[in-house]
């Protein structure tokens, strides 16, 4: 570890010039409290730097965020091992996944499950729900849908063989257009009050304010979307797996002897 200042420590791995500037501007806010911290994969980000921890006090940056409002990961450790998969042809249980959860941007439900009805249904009742409704009306047909970049569903093996579904994503489209919204009323916001910012993308908004109250509104609701959205590829991905080992002498469905859940941003 390094201390960069007294509000600013780093773990990173490497620490490209452009990216502790960055976190040193970041660092520099009033409200950082008590320091910011980068972690190991620190590279520049927009506004602030990706791979860091940014514990505020009385305010919040929402580009800072993120777009991806609740993106996170969910890990289960099945029954199964390495063995049950062998002469196995894995490309038939991919294709199974790939059909059973809609893959890319732009891509959602024709119709909704049962499961992710009752899903949407605890969602319509949250506070936030009509921010959401606002910023992308089809959020519903999204649940249950993996989005791009760098989100993915794996099947896994431990170094104990055993075997592990895992996926990553998060609020999808409708967190992305709620962050949208809530970026540009912070630089209003900002402009307003007349405080000169070093990068238009550290806007912050300020406890107490109802600008500030409306963001957290829907970043909460954005959150419980992204972790209800993980819970439903996952149940998908588990009935695939189980259905696809059936057919290989294993008629157990799959038991969830392990399960991690947790929201990154």
């Amino acid at each position: 570890m390094e201390t960069i200042n007294g509000r600013l420590l780093s773990w990173a791995s490497i620490l490209e010039p452009s990216t502790r500037e960055q976190a040193e501007r970041t660092a520099a806010m009033p409200f950082i409290h008590p320091h910011l911290a980068l972690m190991p994969d620190a590279h520049l980000g927009k506004g602030a730097t990706v791979g860091s921890v940014i514990p505020t006090e009385g305010a919040i940056i929402p580009a800072a965020v993120g777009v991806d409002i609740g993106c996170g990961m969910t890990a289960v450790r099945t029954q199964f091992a390495a063995t049950d998969l062998t002469g196995t042809d894995l490309s038939v249980l991919h294709g199974q996944i790939s059909r059973a959860v809609p893959l890319s941007a732009g891509r959602y439900n024709k119709k909704l499950r049962p499961s992710a009805e009752a899903r949407v249904a605890e969602l319509r009742g949250l506070a936030g729900v009509e921010q959401a409704d606002g910023a992308a009306g089809n959020w519903p047909l999204q649940l249950g849908s993996l989005g791009s970049g760098n989100h993915f569903i794996e099947v896994s093996l431990d170094e104990q063989d055993r075997v592990w579904l895992f996926l990553h994503s998060g609020s999808r489209g409708v967190g992305n257009k709620l962050a949208s919204v809530h970026i540009r009323r912070a630089q209003e916001w900002c402009r307003a009050q007349g405080i000169e910012l070093a990068d238009r993308d550290l806007a912050y908004l300020q406890e107490g304010t109802p600008e500030f109250d409306a963001y957290i509104e829907a970043l909460r609701w954005a959150q419980r979307f992204a972790w209800l959205n993980r819970e439903e590829m996952m149940d998908r991905v588990a009935e695939q797996v189980g259905t696809f080992l059936s057919g290989h002498g294993l008629t157990d469905d799959v038991q969830r002897l392990e399960t991690v859940q947790c929201h990154h941003n």
